[in-house]
């Protein structure tokens, strides 16, 4: 049998475990972030509390449809830590997405967060693939509701011939975004040409010319 001492410690690494998949827990009421300060945490420092306002918790970039003239067709308007600073320690945030006909959210995952997305206007076919490599995909139209799990590669596409809109929710304050194609082709220092050519199995052409069109504009 286990001792009381062992079951214990298997108890808090359970609790450790859990909690490694959320962000922790605030230890005051509020902890506005100070987005000035040079300090690194694992969030931000907070503000003294004599210098909090309602401003702090307040943001009103989700109200109207962002620009979708880009090369995906579709816009991310994030509403984080770094937009509303009272969502520090909080464990929450949202985005807007905007998708113009035919727009894309390209494949991507958070990996601080698992993702759910309500459909404001349109519709949408959207998707997520498993460690297994299998393709969890659902067609989705205004009201309705999809889940992405954390960290799992993912897309949105809309194939309508109207814009469509989302907000989405995640389980983390600055949930953090990787783009696959712009990760791999657009990196700095970039990823040597060896490593992507094996990969992709494709030639040296290919990929400088995928790492031409996803290099930053100047």
């Amino acid at each position: 049998m286990r001792s009381l001492g062992q079951v214990s410690v298997m108890m808090l690494l359970v609790v450790l475990s859990a909690r490694a998949f959320a962000d922790p827990d605030m230890l005051q009421d509020v902890c506005v972030a100070d987005l000035t300060s040079k300090v690194k945490v694992n969030g931000f420092v907070c503000k003294e509390a004599s210098n909090i306002s309602a401003s702090d918790f307040f943001f009103d970039g989700l109200a109207k449809p962002g620009l979708t003239n880009n090369t995906q067709g579709s816009l991310v308007t994030a509403a984080n830590v770094e937009k509303i600073p009272g969502l520090n320690t909080l464990g929450v945030s949202l985005s807007r997405i905007d998708y113009a006909p035919g727009g894309l959210n390209p494949p991507h995952t958070h990996p601080r967060a698992t993702e759910i997305i309500f459909v404001l206007e349109g519709e949408l076919d959207v998707g997520f693939i498993t460690t297994a490599n299998v393709l969890i995909s659902q067609h989705i139209k205004k009201g309705e509701i999809f889940v992405f799990p954390r960290g799992l590669v993912h897309f949105q596409k809309n194939n309508g011939k109207e814009p469509a809109a989302v907000i989405a929710a995640f389980n983390s304050q600055l949930p953090g975004t990787q783009s696959i194609a712009t990760t791999l082709f657009a990196a700095s220092p970039t990823v040597p040409d060896d490593v992507l050519t094996k990969a992709f199995q494709i030639g040296t052409k290919e990929v400088e010319k995928i790492k031409s069109k996803l290099a930053p504009k100047k």
